[in-house]
Protein backbone atom coordinates (compact mmCIF):
# COMPACT_ATOMS: atom_id res chain seq x y z
CA UNK A 1 0.00 0.00 0.00
CA UNK A 2 1.55 3.52 -1.00
CA UNK A 3 0.99 6.10 1.20
CA UNK A 4 0.54 9.52 -0.28
CA UNK A 5 2.59 12.83 1.40
CA UNK A 6 0.25 14.84 2.87
CA UNK A 7 1.22 18.59 2.65
CA UNK A 8 1.94 20.48 6.00
CA UNK A 9 -1.18 22.55 7.14
CA UNK A 10 -0.73 25.96 6.54
CA UNK A 11 -2.32 28.94 8.04
CA UNK A 12 -3.22 32.99 7.02
CA UNK A 13 -2.56 35.03 9.62
CA UNK A 14 -4.14 38.57 9.32
CA UNK A 15 -3.00 41.14 11.91
CA UNK A 16 -5.76 43.49 12.32
CA UNK A 17 -6.16 47.29 12.83
CA UNK A 18 -6.81 48.51 16.62
CA UNK A 19 -9.39 50.93 15.85
CA UNK A 20 -11.41 49.32 12.97
CA UNK A 21 -10.27 45.61 12.47
CA UNK A 22 -8.84 45.91 9.36
CA UNK A 23 -6.09 43.69 7.76
CA UNK A 24 -2.86 45.51 8.29
CA UNK A 25 -0.68 42.70 7.80
CA UNK A 26 -0.93 39.16 6.22
CA UNK A 27 1.86 35.93 6.02
CA UNK A 28 1.14 32.21 5.51
CA UNK A 29 2.75 30.09 7.97
CA UNK A 30 2.92 26.19 8.81
CA UNK A 31 0.70 25.14 11.60
CA UNK A 32 4.06 25.10 14.23
CA UNK A 33 4.31 28.35 14.06
CA UNK A 34 0.89 29.37 14.72
CA UNK A 35 0.80 28.96 18.78
CA UNK A 36 3.94 30.93 18.93
CA UNK A 37 2.20 34.03 16.68
CA UNK A 38 -0.68 33.37 18.74
CA UNK A 39 1.34 33.95 22.06
CA UNK A 40 3.00 36.47 21.20
CA UNK A 41 -0.19 38.28 20.20
CA UNK A 42 -1.94 37.60 23.31
CA UNK A 43 1.02 39.06 24.95
CA UNK A 44 0.81 42.45 23.47
CA UNK A 45 -2.99 42.31 22.66
CA UNK A 46 -2.68 42.29 19.08
CA UNK A 47 -5.53 41.49 17.28
CA UNK A 48 -5.60 38.45 14.80
CA UNK A 49 -7.61 36.55 12.10
CA UNK A 50 -6.53 33.00 11.27
CA UNK A 51 -7.61 30.76 9.03
CA UNK A 52 -6.36 27.99 6.56
CA UNK A 53 -4.50 29.09 3.98
CA UNK A 54 -5.97 28.80 0.15
CA UNK A 55 -5.14 25.39 -1.57
CA UNK A 56 -4.94 24.65 -5.23
CA UNK A 57 -6.79 21.69 -6.85
CA UNK A 58 -4.41 19.47 -8.05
Amino acid sequence: MTRRREKPLRFEIMHLDDVDGTPVDTTVVDAASVSRIVQQAAATGQRLWIRPAGTTAS
